[in-house]
């Protein structure tokens, strides 16, 4: 019984090489009169026949028509570049103490922020701020704006630190910087 699979599964792999080999000799074939000429160039395909890409022909001689130009670019307008500028924001008061940004904007954007005040004092909003102010700096840094999360733990100061930011921003939009 295994002998009898294993032929039959023998002829079935034979005849389907036999179909692919066909289809990709007429891929490659080309007819004149009565001879075939297989194209040694390319190689032979096992694709489907209906998936055969069309012949490519040689490319006939240049004619020697003119080339299109292209229009000349007109000179685009500079913009005056951008002031840089440190620009400390307003101080806020919050529940917990004052807090109080400085930022420093270049080309455009802002370079750095930092915090001049932050609230302070007892040991619990000392560890809170350590954590909390250098991620508020990195936000402002990443989003170019006062829009920035609040950092958990710390609702007080991070909102102390938007406005102060917003209030440092609008200065340095008004010096020209942004």
């Amino acid at each position: 019984m295994r002998r009898g699979i294993r032929l039959l599964m023998t002829v079935a792999t034979t005849a389907v090489l036999a179909v692919a080999f066909r289809a990709s000799l007429q891929s490659n074939t080309t007819t004149t009169g009565q001879a075939a000429v297989v194209s040694s160039t390319t190689p032979a395909r096992t694709a489907h026949p209906a998936r055969r890409t069309p012949h490519r022909t040689t490319p006939t001689a240049p004619t020697n028509k003119p080339k299109p130009t292209t229009p000349a670019k007109k000179p685009t307008p500079t913009t005056p570049a951008k002031k840089a500028v440190v620009v400390s924001g307003g101080v806020v008061d919050t529940q917990y103490g004052p807090v109080q940004v400085e930022i420093s904007v270049s080309g455009g954007k802002i370079t750095r922020s930092h915090t001049l005040q932050h609230p302070s004092g007892d040991g619990q909003t000392d560890r809170i701020n350590g954590y909390a102010v250098p991620q508020l700096d990195q936000e402002a840094m990443a989003a170019q704006n006062a829009n920035i999360d609040t950092v958990s733990g710390a609702t007080f100061t991070s909102g102390g630190y938007r406005q102060s930011l917003q209030s440092a921003l609008d200065a340095a939009h008004q010096a020209g910087a942004l």
